[in-house]
């Protein structure tokens, strides 16, 4: 019988969409049960189950835990079969983690804004941190706009490219369409191609 997980994350976590959206492409969503988590609950197991007490963490049947969410990615892709979502070694499976990082990269310090908004009061939000962040996420927005991926091709770059642009269209720590119209044309052409971008959204997102 086939193992089945636990992802610990919420529906809307962009690092846990990114992981729910490669386990539908990959057709093994039915294997995992969602447990929402809460990172800024010191009781959550979540922090037994990743010291960093960060989402998504995947557990395995025997309890062991798997993140962040590109090794969880990676490891679905490698029991769905292997070079689905990644190649399966060499340059291009380099290049394919190296351009998937840059589209985390973008989700990462789009969080960063998030929180630094969340956790100081205006007058004590710092300037040059948001400047900083939102600079990563302009840069890496422009390297994409230079050259996007495959729109009519789901791999791990895409997922997460896709994810970062959902994510900053709900959470809008950069406005990022009126200057990037390639990617904006690449995004929706993207949701028509794979479904499971849509099917993975967040309820209100």
């Amino acid at each position: 019988m086939p193992e089945k997980f636990v992802l610990r994350s919420t529906l809307t976590s962009p690092f846990g969409r990114k992981v729910r959206m490669a386990a539908e492409v990959l057709g093994l969503m039915d294997r995992i049960a969602l447990l929402p988590a809460d990172p800024q609950d010191e009781a959550d197991t979540l922090r037994r189950q990743n010291p960093l007490g960060k989402m998504p963490c995947l557990l395995l049947a025997d309890g062991t835990p798997i993140y962040d969410s590109g090794v969880i990615v990676e490891y679905l892709d490698q029991i769905a079969g292997g070079d689905r979502l990644l190649p399966a070694g060499g340059l291009a499976r380099i290049k394919t983690l190296t351009r998937a990082r840059l589209a985390d990269g973008i989700t990462e310090a789009a969080i960063l804004v998030v929180y630094e908004g969340r956790f100081h009061e205006p007058g004590q939000q710092s300037e040059r941190w948001l400047t900083h962040q939102r600079g990563k996420m302009l840069r890496a927005l422009a390297a994409f706009e230079a050259a996007p991926p495959d729109s009519g091709k789901t791999d791990l770059v895409a997922i997460g490219l896709a994810c970062a642009l959902g994510y900053l269209d709900w959470r809008q720590p950069v406005e990022w369409r009126a200057g990037h119209p390639r990617l904006v044309k690449w995004l929706a052409e993207f949701a028509k191609h794979e479904p499971a971008f849509e099917r993975t959204r967040a309820p209100n997102s």
